[in-house]
């Protein structure tokens, strides 16, 4: 497993019931966790400086309680880059603060590599979301084409590069569904440097496909590999589905790019917990490198 311990901007204060308290810089907010199974002696809706409460129903999705006077959207900071956070549907913020893990990764790369290489690093974020990664890449001088099939999704992704002062010219906005991109980039024969990818577990297309990642998946991880340029750098894959194990996912990677050499790093994100000093599981993610 690896730690996320660097954020100054954002802690979990503390867990049980089924719920986690988080700080989001001057923003208090209690969220479910499907992973703490543990019980706390207090009631952490209670906690004196919480500001809102993400309730869910009892069919299916939820709403947030908002307990005090609080701004609809602010903004938090990782290093130099710099995020909108928001409540959003299903208990989401718009960030996800354990992946300033992979961001540190792929940032190491994209900089331990730009100087050796005449072109500029090119990289593809598949179900990008509100961009994250691409933020973080763009800030180290890869070009990011960032492809979410949601246009508000998009949309906060080129906000929060707009915060993090990354250039316009460093970026290539797609919305669209990333099968169908993948397969026009083919037939163009444009190339990547390095692919990352955050895939759902479930879901539909606008004309009523069905995406199952246990079946859909591995295809999909194949048919990206084709993407990739004579000399790349890394693939990354991460995914939040519970079952999908590091092992798994470092088994998909490792069949898909075998032609390529290098080696696959798998792990379990977590983050730290502040009262109770354990350590908070928060999804997976296998990275293949040259």
């Amino acid at each position: 497993m690896l730690i996320s311990s660097e954020w100054q901007d954002y802690k979990i204060l503390k867990t049980g019931n089924g719920e986690k308290l988080e700080q989001w810089g001057s923003v208090t907010l209690l969220r479910p966790d499907p992973q703490i199974i543990w019980y706390s002696k207090e009631n952490l809706g209670h906690y004196k400086g919480l500001h809102a409460r993400y309730i869910r129903s009892d069919t299916g999705g939820g709403h947030w309680d908002k307990l005090k006077s609080m701004p609809d959207e602010w903004t938090i900071s990782y290093k130099d880059l710099v995020f909108q956070v928001k409540p959003m549907g299903f208990k989401h913020t718009g960030l996800f603060p354990e992946q300033a893990l992979n961001w540190d990764k792929m940032r190491a790369l994209v900089e331990n590599e730009k100087s050796k290489r005449k072109e500029q690093i090119k990289a593809l974020n598949l179900f990008a979301y509100t961009g994250g990664a691409s933020v973080a890449l763009a800030k180290s001088g890869a070009f990011v084409t960032h492809v979410d099939a949601a246009k508000a999704m998009v949309e906060r992704a080129k906000a929060n590069c707009k915060l993090s002062k990354v250039s316009e010219k460093n970026t290539r906005w797609i919305v669209d569904d990333c099968k169908k991109f993948i397969e026009r980039e083919l037939r163009r024969g444009n190339y990547y440097d390095a692919i990352l990818m955050d895939p759902p577990s479930y879901g539909r297309g606008a004309n009523g496909e069905v995406w199952k990642l246990e079946e859909n998946l591995y295809p999909l991880i194949e048919l990206s590999v084709k993407l990739l340029s004579p000399n790349p750098l890394f693939f990354l894959l991460n995914s939040y589905t519970t079952g999908l194990g590091a092992a798994v996912m470092k088994n998909l990677l490792s069949l898909a790019l075998k032609n390529f050499g290098g080696a696959v790093e798998a792990y379990e994100l977590c983050l730290p917990t502040e009262e109770e000093g354990i350590i908070l599981p928060c999804g997976n993610s296998a990275i293949w490198t040259q």
